[in-house]
């Protein structure tokens, strides 16, 4: 039961990185904004984006934003956490 818990949580986590790489490659094209594609992957990712930026003010650095990084390095951070945690 706990491992299917895990492995539920863990599927969304690794569905919410693709969605960061996505969206991070996407504003290196800059896509048309009233895609509703564009639109869904922006409204799931910004706001944390924001969240990352406004905490950590320098994960910006000379333009590029890295806060993507952040985000993806503390999603697996916290799956290593709670792997350990239960399966230990």
């Amino acid at each position: 039961m706990i491992g299917e818990i895990y492995g539920l949580i863990r599927s969304i986590a690794i569905l919410y990185m693709w969605i960061i790489i996505i969206a991070s490659f996407l504003s290196f094209v800059r896509p048309d904004p009233h895609n509703p594609i564009v639109q869904v992957l922006y409204r799931l990712t910004e706001p944390v984006f924001a969240f990352i930026r406004k905490k950590l003010p320098f994960v910006v650095m000379a333009g590029m934003d890295l806060s993507p990084l952040v985000i993806i390095f503390g999603l697996q951070f916290i799956d290593i956490l709670i792997r350990n945690m239960l399966f230990v």
